[in-house]
């Protein structure tokens, strides 16, 4: 599975968008600053994960991700799509 995540860092007003196979590790990457555009700019929040059986699917999703305005990701947090609940339980 690939998963297509968007991160918020609240203290900078910031949103972060990428994809992975693996989240748990790439948001420990994120908030530890291994990872170049989030270092120093954390704690990262995992906002919005959505699932694709396809790396090509998830690469499309996380591109047009990056086209959308912040108002989009905090509407996108409520929809049934999030995966985000099942993350933190499984966590």
């Amino acid at each position: 599975m690939y998963y297509v995540y968007v991160l918020h860092s609240a203290s900078y007003g910031l949103y972060y968008k990428g994809f992975t196979q693996d989240v748990e590790r790439r948001l420990s990457e994120h908030n530890s600053d291994k990872s170049r555009y989030t270092s120093g700019k954390g704690p990262w929040d995992l906002l919005i994960l959505e699932v694709f059986e396809t790396k090509r699917e998830a690469l499309i999703r996380e591109k047009s991700l990056k086209r959308c305005k912040p108002e989009y990701y905090e509407w996108l947090r409520f929809q049934p799509r999030n995966r985000v609940q099942f993350f933190r339980s499984s966590v």
